[in-house]
């Protein structure tokens, strides 16, 4: 993880020079205030990752003699299919067109959104999916 939290820093570099070039010959504000708020983007993700780098093992990255193989073995834990994200996403719809055609569609949108939250933060304590 240190080679990412170091390309992180330097794109943060990168950005705040392109953002001070930029906001001189432009005096645009709006895409020199971008700039720098990628410039503050970059340079926190760049610091917790030089920071979270120091507090665990080191990994088969920061080794420039390893090999591909050195970090084979299991990623994590992936879910089996699941519909929840389908109701998040028609909820989501429902609600964001509330914004544009009338507020009283969130009423519509709020019960969608809530079962498909609680249908996915409780998937794997009912049904099929259940832990033991």
């Amino acid at each position: 993880m240190k080679i990412q939290g170091k390309m992180f820093i330097w794109l943060s570099v990168f950005i705040l020079a392109m953002a001070i070039t930029y906001g001189v010959w432009s005096k645009e504000p709006v895409g020199t205030t971008a700039l720098f708020l990628s410039f503050g983007l970059s340079v926190m993700i760049g610091f917790y990752l030089a920071f979270t780098a120091n507090r665990v093992d080191a990994m088969a990255q920061d080794n420039k003699e390893a090999d591909v193989a050195d970090e084979a073995g299991d990623v994590g834990f992936f879910s089996p299919h699941s519909w929840q994200p389908l109701s998040l996403a028609i909820g989501g719809a429902f609600a964001f067109m509330g914004v544009v055609f009338g507020w009283w569609l969130l009423y519509f949108s709020a019960p969608i959104l809530l079962i498909g939250l609680f249908g996915w933060v409780f998937e794997y304590y009912r049904g099929e999916n259940q832990t033991q």
